[in-house]
């Protein structure tokens, strides 16, 4: 009984840490500031474009005067939109949507809620194996289906919430909002190949040429 209670409790403060840990370190050890009245009319009005929903909104303030940088954390009923003033500031209002409706895709297909449960589930299995409940070979076994299925199944729900994101506002502005910020940042966004078959997200490069094809074909 006590080792199912263990076991249990690392299961829930696993979860917990994925869900909740990033919204209270953003709370505590970023620089975080309230909107002011013109960037929250701004914002209230990208976000009634991009479909985005959340209980609060942050402003960080970081060294860098061009970082950008837009996330929603936190868990239902308590999502934080944590963003950086230059996407007020320098960004295209079509790059700023399609940046919102990418987290308002995200939202809505909880995708968020699917990695901590997934990553919960591993640790479970890891504390089985490590505390002897379940033979060694069922629990490797176990871990290695479980691993794979989340692999899988998280990059389906990352699609989707692109899909989602692309109802809202279109492919293409969410495909080149993407590339925006990824030149912005000096990077060329990358494509999948095997060193990434094992992430839950798949790679940015992969997401844009997604949505790339299909405005090809709604434009058919």
């Amino acid at each position: 009984m006590l080792t199912a209670v263990l076991l249990l409790g690392v299961v829930v403060l696993a979860f917990l840490a994925v869900e909740v840990g990033p919204l209270y370190a953003a709370d505590r050890f970023r620089d975080l500031r309230e909107p002011t009245g013109p960037e929250r009319s701004a914002l209230d009005e990208l976000r009634r474009e991009a479909g985005l929903d959340v209980e609060r909104v942050a402003i960080v303030e970081t060294a860098d005067a061009d970082s950008i940088d837009v996330a929603v954390k936190g868990p239902p009923r308590r999502r934080v939109l944590f963003l950086t003033e230059a996407v007020l500031a320098d960004l295209d209002e079509d790059v700023a949507v399609g940046l919102l409706a990418a987290e308002a895709g995200r939202i809505e297909t909880y995708y968020g809620e699917f990695r901590a449960v997934a990553i919960a589930v591993v640790v479970g299995i890891l504390a089985v194996i490590v505390t002897a409940t379940v033979a060694f070979d069922a629990g490797f076994l176990s871990l290695l289906a479980v691993g794979l299925a989340s692999f899988w199944v998280g990059r389906r729900v990352q699609y989707t919430a692109d899909d989602r994101a692309a109802d809202a506002v279109g492919a293409v502005r969410v495909a080149d909002a993407f590339e925006r910020v990824a030149a912005i940042r000096g990077v060329e966004p990358e494509t999948g190949d095997w060193s990434t078959w094992f992430e839950v997200q798949p790679p940015l490069g992969d997401r844009i040429a997604a949505l790339r094809e299909r405005a090809a074909s709604d434009g058919a």
